[in-house]
């Protein structure tokens, strides 16, 4: 019976990640509908649609350089608080320091991944926004 917290604790945990990557699922697909509406309204209506505006429509604002980076930053900001916070449980159980300073670093090795990822979408956006010689 005493396992049954625990137990609870984390489907609720793997409950949510779930949710939020479902959730994000959705607003993707959701967002895709309604470029393509847009763009079906825009050929209904009888506008003159070129390439730069169908490239403008779908591919939103193109700050995805600047979302990376401020998802990188937030990312690494968690890994100090789950070092801090194994250090506060391990007054409770001495595996635990241990245990989140791993996860830490696993943590701030994803924030790292994001960070280099924001670099490369930054270099592809600034080498698209170069004119042809």
């Amino acid at each position: 019976m005493e396992n049954l917290g625990g137990g609870l604790a984390a489907l609720a945990f793997w409950g949510f990640i779930a949710s939020t990557v479902v959730g994000g699922l959705w607003y993707a697909i959701r967002e895709k509908q309604a470029q393509h509406a847009t763009l079906q309204r825009m050929i209904e209506s009888g506008q003159k649609i070129d390439a730069e505006v169908i490239d403008k429509i779908i591919s939103g604002d193109g700050k995805a350089d600047k979302d990376l980076k401020i998802a990188a930053y937030i990312t690494m900001s968690v890994a100090p608080g789950l070092v801090l916070l194994g250090f506060v449980l391990s007054r409770v159980n001495e595996d635990i320091f241990a245990i989140l300073s791993g996860v830490a670093g696993l943590v701030l090795f994803v924030g790292l991944g994001l960070l280099a990822a924001s670099n490369i979408a930054e270099r592809s956006a600034n080498q698209n926004d170069r004119p042809p010689m």
